[in-house]
């Protein structure tokens, strides 16, 4: 049920539609920027963000892909005040919602990749023991004794510990579910943006074409009160979203060449992490950090690798074979979703037996092995609201598009196995002996 006016007094969403105190970021987008915004953006901790790139080594395949998390945050920002100027009129939403949950959204969204560091998602898909998840990095932000902190209690008068249990959750409660489903659950202020920004930057269409101003006025709260529904007028453009999201993997965030870019750091940052200082690794700019694993490398065995991902002079791995859960179940399963620990050994083994039985001359850091980790991505799973009869259904059961994309995990359709080699050993390698070599591993 909604009415005409606003259930809240947000400074945010006034701005935002009276089109004054307003800065613009791509694509022509109107961010209200209200004092109290302009004094968390100001924040040293904020502004770190401005040195660090959103798709990280996506720039080495697609060389406009040089947007930030800083212009990522705003975006998603943005996003949230849009979400709100929409759900403040839902009276079930704003039984469950006070004004001041809704500006701990507006935070939580403009804070919410504040952990990160450089290239931080092939770091965390690496899952190492010693590593903590980004959004625990946020603590020390959070709950230090930092101006981020001080800002938070003065300016918003909210505690930073009610913003890192939106981040990283602790209190169950419906009141943060629903909360935290607005920020990162099937149809979330994140997606929303970062689909449309990386897809803008880096050139292509695929994650540009859906509708979103209906998506969001179909927004409503799901049955339980715990999460957000969609109404049956947003059901077209949720599908086209979820179509999206599944072609910009497939052709951006798992392009061959961009995982080869990914093993390659991955497989450098594994060898040279003990020669790294990794708490002012994760406090730097990306520049910092890509000339610390260049110092780092000097002189080692990877030193080629380094160099030809980071290097003045590109010189990336060359995919020799991929297998997909779809056509190549027995290889795929065998290799999916292993800790990347595991994989080092069995690259190991692979490249004593291309030197013993193949007399290829080799060495382990030539030879890649890429495999989707261990963690799958967040499902697709949204509950449409019927409003004609007030019933529930789920997006899958309405939708062959989505039920066809769900039938299996998303991740076995766009992310492949696949083996990367040096590019000196192209001429020596192909297919037909990569597939000889793989069927006498024993693992």
């Amino acid at each position: 049920m909604s009415t005409d006016r606003s259930a809240w007094d947000l400074p945010e969403i006034a701005a935002y539609q009276s089109g004054r105190g307003i800065i613009r970021i791509p694509c022509e987008q109107d961010v209200p920027f209200t004092s109290r915004v302009r004094a968390l953006v100001d924040t040293p901790e904020f502004q770190r963000l401005q040195h660090i790139s959103q798709l990280g080594l996506v720039v080495r395949v697609y060389p406009g892909a040089t947007h930030t998390r800083f212009e990522h945050a705003l975006g998603v920002y943005h996003n949230a005040v849009r979400y709100l100027a929409h759900l403040s009129r839902n009276e079930r939403f704003t039984s469950l919602c006070t004004q001041k949950d809704a500006e701990l959204l507006l935070v939580a969204a403009l804070l919410h990749d504040l952990g990160h560091w450089p290239f931080c998602h092939p770091i965390e898909d690496m899952a190492l023991e010693s590593i903590l998840d980004h959004e625990e990095f946020a603590y020390q932000f959070l709950m230090g004794e930092t101006e981020l902190n001080r800002v938070l209690k003065s300016e918003w008068q909210i505690d930073p510990a009610d913003v890192l249990d939106i981040l990283v959750p602790r209190r169950k409660s419906s009141t943060r579910s629903l909360l935290r489903s607005i920020l990162s659950g099937p149809i979330d202020i994140d997606k929303m943006d970062y689909l449309d920004r990386d897809s803008l930057h880096a050139g292509v269409p695929y994650g540009r074409n859906f509708d979103r101003n209906r998506l969001i006025t179909s927004l409503t709260v799901n049955e339980a009160g715990d999460g957000l529904a969609i109404t049956s007028k947003g059901k077209t453009a949720a599908e086209l979203m979820v179509f999206a999201r599944y072609v910009m993997f497939s052709e951006v965030y798992w392009h061959h060449a961009v995982r080869s870019s990914t093993s390659m750091f991955a497989r450098s940052f594994y060898e040279l992490r003990d020669r790294l200082d990794l708490q002012a690794f994760f406090r730097q700019r990306e520049s910092e950090s890509i000339a610390d694993m260049r110092e780092a490398a000097r002189g080692t065995n990877c030193e080629s690798l380094v160099e030809g991902l980071l290097g003045s002079k590109r010189a990336l791995y060359k995919r020799v074979v991929e297998y997909s859960a779809v056509d190549d179940p027995e290889i795929y399963e065998r290799l999916a979703h292993r800790p990347f620990e595991e994989l080092i050994p069995i690259t190991q083994k692979l490249q004593q037996i291309l030197q013993q039985e193949f007399r290829v001359s080799t060495n382990p850091h030539q030879i890649l092995i890429d495999a989707p980790p261990p963690k799958r991505e967040v499902q697709f799973k949204i509950d449409v609201l019927y409003t004609k009869d007030q019933k529930f259904r789920s997006l899958t059961s309405v939708s062959p598009v989505v039920e066809a994309l769900a039938h299996r995990q998303f991740d076995d359709y766009v992310k492949k196995v696949r083996l990367f080699v040096a590019p000196e050993l192209v001429d020596q390698l192909n297919e037909e002996i990569i597939e000889q070599a793989i069927s006498r591993l024993s693992f």
